[in-house]
């Protein structure tokens, strides 16, 4: 297909969790067009593709989050969730709500095993998130006055478009707005247009355009499918035969679909990449905590990139100084760009970022308009505020007057993961002694992002990320002894997991105790 247009929707989708997810899930097929402000879409020379709006849907203009007209609310509102999804981030979502004194009920859809079974929400596993209509109508019926998404699938599918114009309270980004990860072209136009730090690239549809680039430029160098291609198709070329077969892969190959039918490709950035999330409202935002995860598959950060192995909060790399200054240069100037061309943005930004070792300062490798996963899950552990107010207040254009508590210490989570994966891996292999695990110590919670149960009723993998094992600790040194306390009672053959989670910040702290000793 050409590129003018793009199935944004493309190879992510919800996790299937045999019966606790219904099958054969068919999404609609919105499009997405990256046209220009004159309403043109054109190609420079050399295949090279031009930015910038972030308008879409013709008969439906770029919307206004959340803003249904009506008088302030009252103060710590009662209020019953729906949670879109069925991973390890809803898990974790459902898991703080339930802690919410507001919050009546919660409901998830379509959930999973461990949802279900530790009592934190009401799974629907029929509920087709991709049915605007029929999520509507389950709101409707039970009384559901904030519906929080989670992955990024029904989030550019326009679910929450169609929930504000039904005036239901939708804490997440419009399809438009969604772009912001559903595109990597159009979040680096935005980030040349306003301002915005980030490594120099360029953007080709032609493979032999973007091969001479990669040999004018030399590597190392990354090669990105422009579209969603569900955390697959982000290439760190070492040699140069890796970054011409990423261009093959992606531009002749169609690897990955429509998303992999524009390629950006940008400079290699050294340093230590750092998760940064932020709450906004459409003109306001604010910090979470610091959180940091590991994207490759093997000890040492080694092996190729995943969804993510691990992660801990705080992280120290992320002093108070550099978050101000993400604040000021990254955050801030996406919101008011976001504002600027039409498409406010309300929901969470997670910035990818690296703190470039050359200069110490931080630029955007890339945006996700959800919360991450599994950085959520120790995001979520540590919060004290009631969530469901927080999210109301972001639906409101309220969190100007949102203060965020959080657990002092620290939190981990060790994923555990499929044999094979990030390649190919089997499922049905049983796994067994969660409830052992989350009785090592009060603060450890078992989160499940891959499972299922089996005829007879045993629990099983059904993905590639099957589990995060996630503690609390007075610090980094504690948080890490719980959560692999807590993974070593878990017995299960078919799994594995990386036993070095947050090695550099431990490291820090060593070298901190040696030096002060």
């Amino acid at each position: 297909m050409g590129c003018a247009t793009l199935n944004l929707v493309g190879a992510a989708t919800l996790p299937k969790l045999n019966s606790y997810t219904r099958s054969g899930i068919s999404s609609p097929k919105p499009f997405i067009s990256f046209a220009q402000p004159n309403g043109s879409r054109h190609l420079n020379s050399g295949g090279v593709y031009s930015p910038l709006t972030c308008c879409a849907y013709k008969l439906r203009s770029c919307v206004s989050l959340c803003a249904r007209t009506s008088n302030a609310a009252p103060e710590e509102e009662r209020v019953t969730v729906l949670v879109v999804g069925g991973g390890g981030r809803e898990h974790a979502l459902c898991y703080a709500l339930k802690r919410s004194p507001t919050c009546d009920a919660v409901f998830c859809a379509p959930g999973n095993v461990g949802i279900s079974s530790s009592g934190v929400a009401t799974c629907i596993s029929d509920l087709d998130v991709f049915d605007s209509s029929a999520v509507i109508s389950f709101c409707r019926k039970w009384g559901v006055g904030l519906v929080v998404v989670g992955p990024e699938a029904p989030l550019v599918a326009g679910l929450v478009n169609d929930l504000l114009k039904a005036g239901i309270y939708a804490f997440g980004p419009s399809s438009e707005a969604a772009a912001l990860e559903g595109s990597k072209n159009f979040m680096k136009s935005l980030c040349d247009k306003y301002g915005i730090p980030t490594a120099k690239y360029r953007t080709f549809t032609d493979p032999s355009a973007a091969k001479q680039y990669i040999k004018e430029q030399g590597v190392p160098i990354v090669v990105k499918a422009d579209g969603l291609a569900a955390g697959k198709g982000v290439i760190v070329a070492m040699t140069l035969d890796e970054a011409l077969e990423a261009v093959d892969s992606m531009l002749v190959n169609d690897a990955f679909g429509s998303a992999g039918c524009r390629v950006v490709i940008e400079e290699y950035l050294e340093g230590e990449e750092v998760s940064f999330f932020a709450l906004v409202d459409g003109e306001n935002a604010i910090p979470l905590e610091s959180a940091q995860d590991h994207k490759r598959v093997g000890d040492g950060d080694t092996g190729p990139n995943t969804g993510g192995m691990g992660a801990y909060s705080p992280a120290p790399i992320l002093t108070k100084e550099l978050q101000d200054v993400v604040m000021k240069s990254i955050i801030f100037p996406t919101v008011k760009g976001m504002s600027a061309e039409g498409c406010k943005f309300v929901g969470v930004l997670y910035a990818g970022l690296m703190i470039e070792k050359k200069s110490g300062l931080p630029k955007l490798i890339e945006y996700n308009v959800r919360f991450g996963d599994p950085e959520c899950q120790v995001l979520m552990v540590r919060l004290e505020s009631d969530l469901a107010q927080v999210l109301l207040a972001a639906c409101k254009g309220q969190l100007s007057e949102v203060s965020l508590e959080w657990s002092a210490g620290s939190a981990m989570v060790v994923v555990m993961a499929s044999k094979g994966y990030p390649g190919p891996y089997e499922k049905g292999s049983v796994i067994a002694n969660l409830d052992e695990a989350e009785n090592v110590a009060p603060s450890v919670v078992v989160f499940h992002a891959g499972t299922a149960l089996d005829s007879d009723g045993n629990l099983i993998a059904a993905g590639g990320r099957v589990l995060g094992v996630t503690a609390k600790g007075r610090d980094l040194r504690e948080a890490h002894e719980r959560a692999y306390q807590g993974v070593e009672q878990i017995n299960w053959p078919g799994g594995f997991y990386r036993r070095d989670i947050g090695w550099r910040a431990l490291a820090l702290l060593k070298d901190s105790f040696v030096t002060s000793g």
